[in-house]
C-alpha cells in the first residue's frame, strides 16, 4: 500500500473517531437533558455527511498542493472543508436538514478536544516566549470578557424596552 493511501486511511479513521465522539456527546447530552436534540436515523445521515465533507476537504487540500499559486497551495485544510461544506449545503437543502439533526454542542466537543491537544503540543514553544505574553493574554481575556458582558447587557436592556 502506498503512503498516500495509508495517510488517507488514517485521516478517514480519525474523522470516523471524531464522528463517533460527536454521537457519544449527543447521547450523553440526551441522557442529561431528554428535551435536547434526539438521535434519529437522520442524525446518522448528518454525521455521515459531516464525515464526507471533512474527507472531501482533506482530498481537495492535497490536490491543491499541486497548484502553482502559493496562496492556494498554503490554504489550510479547515478552509477547504468549510468551502466544501458551504458549497454542498448551498446546492441542496437535504444536507442542511441532515446536519441540523446533529446537536451543535455535540459537534463542539471534538473540536475543543483537538484544539486542546494542539495547544498541549505547543507548550514547549509557549515556554520559549517572553513572560510578557502572559500579561497581554490576561488583558485580552479580560477585555473580551468585559466587552462581551457589556454587549450582552446592552442587548438585554434593549430587549426589555
Amino acid at each position: 500500500m502506498n503512503p498516500t493511501m495509508r495517510r488517507y486511511i488514517r485521516y478517514a479513521f480519525v474523522l470516523l473517531l471524531s464522528v463517533a465522539l460527536i454521537l457519544f456527546a449527543q447521547e450523553i447530552k440526551l441522557v442529561k437533558n431528554p428535551d435536547s436534540t434526539p438521535i434519529t436515523s437522520m442524525t446518522f445521515v448528518g454525521l455521515g455527511i459531516l464525515w464526507l465533507f471533512s474527507f472531501m476537504g482533506v482530498i481537495i487540500a492535497d490536490l491543491m498542493k499541486l497548484v502553482p499559486i502559493k496562496v492556494i497551495r498554503d490554504f489550510p485544510i479547515l478552509g477547504w472543508v468549510s468551502i466544501t461544506s458551504l458549497t454542498m449545503c448551498l446546492i441542496s437543502d437535504f444536507f442542511v436538514e441532515a446536519i441540523q439533526s446533529v446537536d451543535f454542542l455535540a459537534i463542539t466537543t471534538p473540536i475543543l478536544t483537538v484544539a486542546g491537544i494542539s495547544v498541549a503540543n505547543r507548550l514547549v514553544d509557549l515556554r520559549r516566549t517572553s513572560w510578557k505574553i502572559a500579561i497581554v493574554a490576561v488583558f485580552v481575556f479580560a477585555g473580551t470578557y468585559l466587552c462581551s458582558a457589556l454587549l450582552a447587557q446592552l442587548g438585554l436592556f434593549f430587549a426589555d424596552n
